[in-house]
């Protein structure tokens, strides 16, 4: 019986879709972290940039 339920879920689609729905949500978390990560390493680089011209 859990062979015929995993044969009709593989032939309906639904187990594609569910990895589908996860490479979406994985591709929003990536965008949102690469964007923040962009954004605080220009902020760092102005810190330690004013920084070092407050050094000499």
């Amino acid at each position: 019986m859990a062979v015929l339920t995993k044969l009709s879920k593989r032939l309906n689609g639904e187990e594609g879709q569910d990895i589908a729905e996860y490479a979406v949500m994985l591709a929003v978390i990536l965008a949102v972290v690469v964007g923040t990560i962009r954004l605080i390493g220009s902020n760092a680089n102005n810190v330690f940039s004013s920084v070092a011209s407050t050094i000499q």
